[in-house]
């Protein structure tokens, strides 16, 4: 999609959108939220409706960086401790790997 060619109202109108997207547990959103509208609200001139876009893209790219940081959190954890869980961990993997490492 080209947001050249929409308005500055509905720009606005998406960029809440994904960001409400977002906020049901899907940080894809956010993450695509922050960079598609990232020149609409840092590198345009300024416009009414900026100060908006800017405020759900960097609260969309926080949120992104915070759902990434505590994926690989998790899946260092993981990795690391699966096989100490025994059962547990087998419980949790989708596929179980043969042997041990």
């Amino acid at each position: 999609m080209d947001l050249n060619r929409l308005p500055n109202d509905k720009k606005l109108q998406l960029c809440r959108w994904y960001f409400r997207v977002g906020c049901l547990l899907l940080p894809f959103a956010w993450a695509v939220n922050a960079v598609w509208f990232f020149n609409e609200a840092f590198v345009k001139p300024p416009f009414e409706e900026q100060k908006q876009i800017k405020k759900y893209v960097l609260i969309s790219a926080v949120g992104a960086a915070v759902w990434a940081c505590a994926l690989i959190a998790w899946v260092t954890v993981f990795q690391m401790n699966r096989v100490l869980w025994g059962a547990t961990g087998d419980m949790l993997s989708f596929i179980v790997p043969l042997g041990r490492a």
